[in-house]
């Protein structure tokens, strides 16, 4: 039952960020398509592979306190093939410059949003 819960609660996240783009991107339909391809220009391989790009954006999403791109940077650090020890470290990272408040963060939301995902891919 916990398991199921966690995953809506993920799910609910992540899903509620793409209805709120995609309502954006009706209204705003050039800023969202400008905005979408310098992302993924942003987070294609390169000198760094995408999962450490990832793991990037998850410590500046923790120090930002954006709890959906939390999630969603988590998420992307797992479908990168982000070891559960990867995103901690990545989250200790962020801690030595977010305080308290990053590390708040980083020991219940992303924790939380981790387990819930890598539930799904077992």
């Amino acid at each position: 039952m916990m398991q199921e819960q966690s995953m809506n609660w993920t799910a609910n996240y992540l899903h509620d960020y793409k209805e709120g783009m995609g309502i954006f991107s009706e209204k705003m339909p050039e800023v969202s398509h400008q905005f979408s391809q310098f992302s993924e220009a942003c987070f294609k391989d390169g000198s760094l592979s995408q999962k450490e790009k990832q793991l990037i954006a998850l410590g500046i999403s923790i120090v930002a306190q954006d709890e959906y791109c939390m999630i969603y940077h988590t998420k992307g650090c797992v479908d990168q093939g982000a070891s559960e020890q990867d995103i901690l470290e990545a989250c200790g990272v962020a801690a030595a410059f977010g305080g308290g408040a990053a590390l708040s963060q980083a020991v219940t939301l992303v924790q939380h949003a981790y387990a819930d995902l890598s539930n799904t891919l077992n």
